[in-house]
Parts: structure tokens; sequence; C-alpha cells
């Protein structure tokens, strides 16, 4: 298929430019998958912009690009290319040996580029451009040895009930994927090193609490049927896929953010939206005002060393 003729999208101050919008990302597959192309997925990233954007902006993004579809090759982009238009941001962070200068998506003309560019899940540092070394963002990602999303629930709830008990409020995110990630705003007044300890310990607890269900083993040969509480994301330059981006599987499905009563949604599971229906969800707001409640590690280590004993 050729994609047909390009279309102009204007977005803010900016116009851009969709190449081949009918040429299809995501084919009609097994389980009744639909089939979604680029005009599509820019047309989602359109409506989901004004909720997606303030988890995006100011942060460096690792980008996974599928230019020939879920079917065909990807590779994950760190590096900016040169010729992504001069109003596109960017921001240079250090790696070892050098520096790599990565994309940061700002504004809804920058969301609609890369969806032209074929960058179907936008991947996130969990800190912000001028403090990339002090994470406002803590995740846990819940993931089951199989696609068994009863067992992600039961981890969730169990996880968010020690949150509480440590005063640290929390979100719930699909991933579009397998499982859920659960995200704790944070005042960024810890480095990589201290919010990793710390959910590692976290992890730690719950797990030892729920030795037959939960485990925090990086091997999966050491994990047998138990969900895994991967604390991994939790360092410099790791990255999480951002709310609300679509992920490169069959029927286009979308980490979509949830309210915690959504938990008991026996429709629930992890590739409940897609971009048909995500912007819908979005509207909800279901994470409203959790985000503005950062808070510092300080007083949450306290009461979880109490707990520890």
């Amino acid at each position: 298929m050729s994609g047909g003729a390009a279309r102009t999208v204007r977005a803010g101050r900016h116009t851009v430019e969709v190449h081949r919008p009918d040429k299809v990302l995501f084919p009609e597959g097994a389980g009744g998958a639909q089939e979604y192309t680029k005009g599509d997925l820019v047309d989602y990233h359109r409506a989901v912009a004004p909720f997606m954007l303030p988890h995006l902006r100011g942060r460096p993004l690792m980008l996974e690009r599928h230019p020939d579809g879920v079917d065909g090759p990807r590779f994950m982009q760190k590096n900016t290319p040169e010729h992504y238009p001069d109003w596109i941001s960017r921001v240079e962070v250090g790696k070892e040996g050098g520096t790599v200068c990565h994309t940061v998506c700002d504004d809804s003309a920058t969301l609609l580029y890369l969806a032209d560019q074929a960058a179907l899940t936008l991947h996130r540092w969990l800190s912000r451009a001028g403090q990339v070394d002090r994470p406002d963002r803590m995740v846990f990602d819940l993931d089951p040895a199989g696609d068994d999303f009863e067992a992600v629930r039961e981890a969730a709830r169990l996880l968010g009930e020690l949150l509480d008990e440590l005063k640290l409020p929390s979100a719930l995110m699909t991933t579009g994927s397998r499982g859920l990630h659960i995200v704790v705003p944070l005042k960024g007044h810890q480095d990589f090193d201290d919010v990793r300890e710390f959910t590692r310990d976290v992890a730690e607890t719950l797990a030892a609490a729920h030795p037959d269900r939960l485990t925090t083993a990086a091997r999966k040969k050491d994990r047998g049927d138990r969900l895994y509480l991967d604390i991994q994301r939790n360092a410099y330059a790791q990255t999480a896929v951002a709310p609300f981006t679509v992920r490169a599987l069959p029927g286009a499905p979308v980490a979509t953010p949830i309210s915690w009563d959504q938990l008991d949604d026996p429709a629930l599971h992890a590739r409940r939206w897609t971009i048909a229906d995500a912007a819908d969800q979005a509207r909800t707001q279901p994470w409203a005002g959790i985000m503005s409640r950062a808070r510092a590690l300080g007083p949450a280590r306290r009461r979880l060393n109490a707990l520890r004993g």
C-alpha cells in the first residue's frame, strides 16, 4: 500500500506534515485485533495530547520506532537525528564516555511529528532536564509470570496498601502489555541510588510477606509462577513507558492511567484500552490531584524501617 498523499496538520504554532497517513502500522490480527494506520495514530495523539503532555514535558525520551509497522523491524532511538525540526526540544545528558542528545516532547506538534516518524512507544525518563540525576517519579512494575491479570490485580492491592502505610500517594497505570505500573510522585530531593534502594526495600518487604505469590528475583528461572516486583526502572538513564503511549502490539493497546476504584472492575486487563478509546478514559482524569502530591522519601524511609524492624 502506498500510504496515500501527505496530510498537513496544524498544532499550536507549528505545522506538521504527516507522510503516508494511510500506511498500516497495526494490521488486523488474531483475536479480532483491529487495523490502525499512521493517520489513526496521529488522530489519537491529537486527542490525547492535553492529558499526555504533562507526563512528557522536560523529560528525555527514548523512542521505539517501527517504520514498517509492528510486523516490521524496530529500533530504539536515543539520539535526536539532525533532520528533526529545530523547534523540537532536546536535552544533552551524560553517559559513560560521552553524552546523548535526547528528544524532549514539550508540545503537541512534537507529539504529532514523532507519530509521523512511527515512534509508536515513548519511553520517558523518571527525571527532568536540569535535574536529570534526581527523579521526581518512582515506578513499580508488576510483571506476571504469564498473562495472569488476577495475580497483577492482587499484587497491586498489596503494594497499594503498603504505600498507604508509608503515606506515599500512588497512581495505577495499565502497561498495555501484561501488567500494571504503580507510580509515586517525588519531590526530587533524592538521587537515583537512594530511590532505587528504597524501592528495592519496599519490594523485598512485600515479597517476604507473600513469598508464595511475589518475588524480587531478576532472573526468570528463579521466579517460578510468582509475580515479579520489578524496580529496575528506578535508575539513571533507565526509562518507563509514558502514560497514554501506544504499545507496539496487535490492536494498538495503550498504557493507560486508571483510578484505584477501577482495579476492581472485572473487565480490567493490561490491554483494556487502545487508541480507539484511551482518550475517553483520559478525559475522566483518573490521576486528578495525585501527581501534585509529591513527597520526599525521608519520612517514608523511617516508616519502612520501623515496619521492617
